[in-house]
């Protein structure tokens, strides 16, 4: 897996601390950085997600990824599944995200809690790589509802 990110600041973009990531599947993904009211040139302008936010999105695919397939191969009714991260950062540096929780959201018909339960688990505990690796330095905590469709 490969990803070239460039600085675009120094292009004449609107925002000094603008990135744009090109990944090896060929697709594109822009950032920028919060605004800077003390340095207005070492802020961006809330053009895009911040690199963090975009680890914790990534990791939100990851799993739901996740516990989609482990319950279509479980032969159940899953037909949408949402996941809400929420976090907690360390106030100095490095930021390391110190706590997540993600809270699921599946929908489906006539799908058990224990097989919820058992998808996120095997998520978190042998499949999703951004959270087992999040996991070394932020307590994950998570929770699901089922909805009947």
């Amino acid at each position: 897996m490969e990803c070239t990110v460039s600085w675009t600041g120094n292009t004449g973009t609107r925002s000094g601390m603008g990135f744009v990531a090109e990944t090896g599947s060929g697709h594109v993904l822009t950032m920028d950085g919060a605004p800077d009211a003390n340095n207005p040139q070492n802020g961006g302008q809330n053009l895009a997600p911040r690199p963090m936010e975009t680890v914790l999105a990534g990791t939100g695919g990851c799993t739901a990824y996740d516990v989609v397939l482990i319950l279509k191969r479980g032969r159940h009714d899953v037909r949408g599944c949402s996941v809400k991260l929420t976090s907690e950062r360390a106030e100095t540096d490095p930021k390391v995200f110190t706590k997540i929780h993600m809270q699921f959201t599946v929908t489906g018909k006539g799908i058990p809690a224990s097989a919820v339960e058992r998808a996120i688990a095997m998520s978190h505990e042998k499949y999703c790589s951004a959270s087992i690796m999040l996991g070394k330095t932020a307590e994950i905590t998570t929770g699901f509802d089922i909805v009947e469709a």
